[in-house]
């Protein structure tokens, strides 16, 4: 029979009951269970504390043990990590031997790690050995104690319920051989039954490739993506705890918004690059290549089938399907008058940011003066200032905060977006900094005043998706724009 590969975000996990009774049992009947394998992230919140927060740069254990402030600050956040997953297994487990198991198991672990980092500083303090050629590989380490929990967990909470479950751990805990990922995936699944058994997998997998040096916490998209592809499964599906939507409904209203029931990965490769992620870039082109079509799926409505993204979905027609953005972006601009006909500036201001780790959204440029717009850090932004000041210490160089809102549509062709984008912002009061009207006509982006991004949306939405005359407006809900990630969530408790 055909099968899925299907995904469970970190903040569904918490969810166990709305799992348990939309997503993983339900009404299924026995032969429905099976035919399906479920990767699963950390439970939410976890990743944050094993590495650094995500959005606030908080340092976790990982953080800690890599920049050695205190020599035993990374032990004391180690075990803020073990209390944290030992109270999960509370709220999880009522049954005491169930219980029992899951802390036994995460406690081993969690001591495993300890007693590893505590060998590796010791061995570092001798000359010939660097703390700095092995921090990916601590980085991957702690990153997979959060996943192999509620793997772990998830498997043992089936077992429970009378589901035929098999927890597949591709973390390479304790293993001596490095396999490559895709050795890695079928060694997992040369022996199971996919018709008798459901299995539940880790989403950090341990490779020769090291997946977090390519996809830092997109990985476990990228395995997802991958055991369809090597399994042949018929449909990727991603769980979360929101629909696909046409925009924010805490900014346009419930009413206005619409849930997308069809797209393309287009469309998907944009929002990723709006933050809103409904599958990460990398993952998203090994599906299409091998096309398997994704959906999108609210863990709260069971009976609704979601978003559907396929590689060969075309529009029936032109129309903007999303209006999302991103706040907090840098606008990073670099003026210099010698620029003219001269090449080399853009590759040395590329070199400095991939240096830093700052991620470009988008570019513009003209003779003299070239403006990315930056997600990171002000202080990585700050470096990337310094050090492009010292190699052309007559340039100009300026970055402010701005906001940036994208239309994204399938087919965008013959609708002079950026037309009557401009004339809705024009009457909400709105002026824009600046406008990317790209040729290839699947998105158009504004760039605003942060201020001004709520309103921004609202407007673009009732004119672009609404198909309401611009006036004056302001954000339904009167609050300021929700995170990044949530720009189009609509959840249904």
């Amino acid at each position: 029979m055909a099968h899925t590969v299907e995904k469970i975000g970190g903040t569904s996990m918490v969810e166990t009951e709305t799992l348990l009774n939309n997503i993983l049992i339900g009404n299924r009947r026995t032969e429905e269970i099976y035919n399906r394998i479920f990767v699963v992230s950390a439970y939410a919140g976890m990743t944050n504390a094993l590495l650094e927060h995500k959005k606030t740069g908080e340092p976790g254990v990982y953080a800690l043990f890599a920049s050695s402030e205190r020599d035993w600050s990374w032990g004391d956040a180690l075990s803020r990590v073990a209390d944290r997953m030992l109270e999960i297994n509370a709220e999880i487990f009522e049954d005491k031997a169930a219980r029992r198991s899951a802390d036994t198991f995460i406690k081993e672990r969690i001591e495993g790690v300890r007693s590893c980092l505590i060998d590796l500083n010791r061995l570092c303090s001798y000359g010939h050995f660097r703390l700095d050629e092995h921090l990916f590989t601590v980085r991957e380490m702690l990153s997979a104690l959060g996943e192999a929990q509620s793997a772990y967990n998830t498997t043992l909470l089936l077992q429970q319920h009378g589901v035929n479950a098999r927890f597949i751990d591709l973390t390479g805990w304790r293993e001596d051989d490095q396999p490559d990922f895709d050795e890695r995936i079928r060694s997992a699944f040369a022996e199971v039954d996919l018709g008798s058994e459901l299995p539940i997998v880790t989403g950090y997998a341990q490779c020769r490739e090291q997946l977090m040096r390519s996809f830092d916490r997109g990985y476990t998209e990228v395995t997802l993506s991958r055991i369809a592809v090597i399994t042949g499964a018929s449909e990727a599906i991603i769980h979360k705890e929101f629909h696909l939507s046409s925009a924010d409904p805490n900014l346009v209203g419930e009413d206005a918004v619409r849930p997308i029931g069809e797209t393309n990965y287009d469309v998907a490769d944009q929002l990723s690059n709006m933050g809103m992620e409904a599958i990460h870039p990398r993952a998203a082109k090994g599906l299409r290549q091998a096309n398997i079509p994704l959906r999108v799926r609210n863990i709260f409505e069971a009976d609704h089938m979601g978003t559907v993204i396929r590689a060969d979905l075309e529009a029936t027609e032109p129309g903007v399907e999303i209006v999302t953005g991103l706040k907090g972006v840098f606008a990073f601009e670099f003026f210099e008058q010698d620029m003219v006909g001269v090449k080399g500036y853009d590759a040395a201001i590329l070199e400095a940011l991939k240096r830093h780790k700052v991620r470009i959204v988008s570019k513009s440029s003209n003779a003299n003066t070239i403006t990315h717009f930056l997600e990171g850090s002000m202080k990585a932004v700050k470096r990337v200032e310094a050090d492009l000041s010292q190699v052309y210490p007559s340039a100009s160089i300026t970055s402010r905060k701005v906001a940036i809102i994208s239309a994204i549509g399938r087919d965008l062709t013959g609708l002079d977006v950026a037309l009557t984008g401009l004339a809705c912002l024009k009457a909400a009061g709105i002026k824009p900094l600046g406008l990317h009207d790209h040729m290839r006509k699947v998105d158009m982006q504004v760039i605003v005043d942060e201020p001004d991004f709520d309103g921004a949306v609202v407007a673009l939405h009732r004119g672009l998706i609404e198909g309401k005359a611009p006036e004056k407006i302001a954000p339904a809900a009167g609050e300021h724009a929700k995170p990044a990630e949530a720009a189009t969530m609509l959840r249904v408790a």
